[in-house]
């Protein structure tokens, strides 16, 4: 959101309104992007499928909470823009284009844009709600990892279903009670914080 963008009335705190908010934009895209990179080198291959188990995912649905839906998916966006012409950022040093998982980095886009309007729309402030935002998030991953997987590996749907979903079910589970733990809590600190 630039400084031009905010009234005195919809602004959360008066640093809203000083000038410089593109530069504070750029920065927080570029931390997203490392934090996206960051987090995709922490990844474990599994035997049994071509995508590795990785963090890359929550720290995708984090990003977009985070940051809304602009910065969030324009860090995404950067993260895949790069990988794709030849940094090593991707999990297990990958780059390129050519892999069973590159669907699933082109559904982080689509999950940081999802999960960043969600927030925008206060859904980050209740454990049940942020439940849903987090829930919709890995399904909008799934939905552009799982075709490609299935075209890019040479077989059905179903059979890509049981290599690129059923493995991470306990996995993102996991993610997304901790992102229902994390984003509320940190709100009511805040909440607090400007009571105070």
């Amino acid at each position: 959101m630039s400084a031009s963008a905010v009234s005195p009335r919809s602004a959360l705190v008066l640093a809203d309104l000083v000038p410089g908010a593109r530069v504070r934009d750029i920065a927080l895209t570029l931390a997203g992007t490392a934090f996206i990179t960051v987090a995709g080198y922490i990844a474990i291959p599994l035997p049994f499928t071509p995508v590795p188990l990785s963090l890359a995912t929550f720290a995708v649905l984090l990003t977009g909470a985070s940051l809304g839906p602009l910065r969030g998916s324009a860090s995404a966006l950067l993260y895949l823009a790069l990988g794709v012409i030849g940094v090593p950022l991707f999990a297990g040093g990958n780059a390129g284009w050519a892999f069973s998982s590159f669907g699933y980095i082109v559904g982080y886009v689509v999950a940081a844009l999802l999960v960043g309007t969600l927030a925008r729309r206060r859904a980050d402030r209740s454990v049940l709600s942020t439940l849903g935002l987090a829930g919709l998030g890995s399904l909008a991953i799934y939905a552009c990892g799982v075709p490609w997987l299935s075209a890019f590996a040479g077989v059905d749907i179903p059979t890509a279903i049981g290599l690129g979903v059923v493995p991470f079910l306990i996995g993102d589970a996991i993610k997304i009670v901790a992102m229902a733990g994390l984003l509320p809590a940190t709100w009511r600190l805040i909440d607090r914080t400007r009571r105070d």
